[in-house]
């Protein structure tokens, strides 16, 4: 298994949290990358897998993750994860901004996001 990218989730209260957030780490040097409204994604213009995001909700699944990881392999490690009987918060699905994703919960009780962008 090939792991792309891991990026910490932050739920914020309100998208004037989500601004003073954007604002802040910009100051660390990221840059907004992604803005759906709802989620912000920023990343680091020197290395673009150096990214975080921002949500005030999660309006395709239960629960805003506490971490993304982008494999190369969604079905795979998705499949994995299955026999595993590991805790599946949400099924595999595809979305329509262009990721196929599931939610998993990690032994510590941490929601976790993999995914892959479809191609």
């Amino acid at each position: 298994m090939t792991v792309r990218r891991i990026m910490p989730d932050f739920q914020v209260e309100s998208e004037e949290a989500m601004k003073a957030s954007r604002d802040f780490y910009g100051l660390l040097g990221f840059r907004e990358v992604m803005d759906m409204g709802w989620v912000v994604t920023l990343a680091s213009p020197a290395n673009p897998t150096a990214q975080i995001s921002f949500f005030t909700e999660e309006r395709t699944a239960p629960v805003v993750p506490d971490l993304s990881v982008e494999v190369e392999d969604v079905d795979a490690v998705y499949a994995q994860v299955v026999a595993a009987g590991a805790d599946v918060v949400r099924e595999l699905r595809d979305e329509e901004w262009g990721v196929r994703r599931f939610f998993v919960r990690d032994p510590n009780g941490q929601v976790v996001n993999v995914l892959t962008h479809r191609s």
